[in-house]
């Protein structure tokens, strides 16, 4: 496994999990340092038990030597960042590349190479070529295997997958059986449990990552749109939501409104597949407009909370109730509380946030002047409003009664819809949440 971020580590963790040997390269000194020690860089609930046990049994091993870790190997798995290209958002596959030439010096014999990175459609082929002009002897197949892990529950997302996609070279005669047999006796463990193993072209496999991404974010941004406009009919989302996902055509999952999609894969996704599609020269216009929606609607979530104030929040306490862009994580990139906090910084407001594991994560990223608290009624101490960024379930069990006692004013800005409307005005809270009356 070429990379130990968050893919390849969780990759690697189930991987050995199933009973393999897995050598995991990471170049990052400080990351490889602390996964020998045993200490997880990352968030993720279950992975730190994962990773101990198999590390202790010896089937997980890490180190910063490819030669050394695709010895006898017959999967080599890439799965290094592709991050945003600066200037026009398409992915930036130098990590991968490097990779690639690494990995063909280093292999001994045959071997299937895997793009587990997000990977612009070509990328396999791409890869290919370059392992072929470094080693034109090398017997190998490429494959694309693109990751469906959702932040928070990465774990159960890859021992319980929906599906596992697999792209190999349709083209190709010689390699493709092979190729196939190596993945079908990595992936034999939830074969074993009924996941379905789709095999497709390198092109169609690297597209439906792509495209699975920007239709959940696309749901997002509908379900957005519609909570807006039940706040103008006097409707309820939490009501539609519902009567929308029973349709089985639709589904339930990803009708949740909020304050705008974050995270590593939706926003960087989607502007990869328009910049897909603008370079094939197809229109892909759901998926730009899905961008466009989500950016004005984070810029539109500080006005909302400068509304709740009154028109102004210079002076004024905020008391900021999660950080991250989802729960379960401690993942910043993205995240709506970064534009909403700097926006009400400007502004003049005294912020007081708090979120259970994101706070170091959210340091380097807000406004130097946010002071972080010790809990959520620590944060609550004393402010004129209180926001609601994340949906961590600790929020949900926080009595209204407890936060009136220790806020200034009963102003509450839920933009995640945990709390119960009758019961915040109970409390005497003059209460907003998204899309209900």
């Amino acid at each position: 496994m070429i990379g130990g971020g968050y893919v390849g580590l969780v990759s690697a963790a189930c991987f050995a999990e199933f009973g393999m040997h897995v050598s995991v390269v990471e170049t990052n000194a400080e990351r490889l340092a602390a996964l020998r020690e045993g200490r997880i860089p990352i968030y993720e609930p279950g992975l730190d038990t994962l990773v101990v046990s198999n590390s202790q049994a010896g089937r997980l091993v890490f180190g910063d030597d490819i030669a050394s870790a695709v010895v006898g190997a017959e999967a080599v798995f890439i799965a290094v960042g592709t991050p945003p290209r600066n200037g026009d958002g398409a992915a930036d596959l130098q990590y991968v590349h490097a990779a690639a030439r690494q990995i063909a010096q280093a292999l001994t014999g045959y071997a299937v190479i895997v793009t587990k990175s997000t990977v612009p459609v070509g990328s396999s082929r791409r890869i290919a070529e370059i392992i072929r002009e470094a080693r034109p002897d090398l017997d190998f197949d490429v494959a694309s295997n693109p990751e469906f892990l959702r932040e928070g529950s990465a774990i159960d997302d890859f021992m319980r997958p929906d599906r596992v996609i697999i792209g190999l070279d349709e083209a190709g005669k010689n390699g493709t059986a092979r190729a196939e047999n190596v993945m079908r006796r990595v992936y034999r463990p939830l074969a074993q449990s009924a996941a379905e193993l789709v095999f497709t072209g390198l092109e169609t496999a690297e597209l439906t990552k792509y495209a699975s991404n920007s239709f959940l974010a696309m749901k997002i941004s509908f379900i957005n749109e519609m909570a807006d406009l039940c706040e103008k009919l006097g409707a309820n989302v939490e009501g539609l939501a519902r009567g929308m996902g029973l349709d089985t055509r639709i589904g339930q999952r990803f009708l949740n409104p909020g304050p705008g999609y974050g995270g590593s894969c939706f926003p960087k996704d989607t502007l990869a597949l328009s910049r897909i599609a603008q370079e094939s020269q197809s229109g892909c216009r759901l998926v730009e407009t899905t961008v466009q929606v989500n950016e004005a609607r984070k810029a539109a979530m500080a006005g909302r909370i400068i509304a709740a104030c009154g028109g102004a929040v210079n002076g004024r306490t905020v008391a900021v109730l999660g950080l991250t862009f989802k729960p379960e994580t401690d993942d910043m990139r993205e995240s709506a509380s970064i534009p909403i906090l700097h926006r009400l910084a400007e502004a003049g407001a005294v912020l007081r946030a708090y979120d259970p594991v994101g706070m170091e994560a959210a340091k380097p990223l807000l406004p130097a002047q946010t002071i972080y608290c010790a809990d959520a009624m620590d944060a609550a101490q004393g402010a004129d409003v209180l926001v609601v960024l994340t949906e961590w379930n600790i929020f949900r069990a926080l009595s209204p009664e407890s936060l009136a006692q220790q806020m200034r004013a009963k102003v509450v800005v839920d933009l995640r819809n945990i709390f119960d409307p009758d019961a915040m005005r109970a409390a005497g809270f003059v209460y907003q949440s998204v899309g209900r009356p």
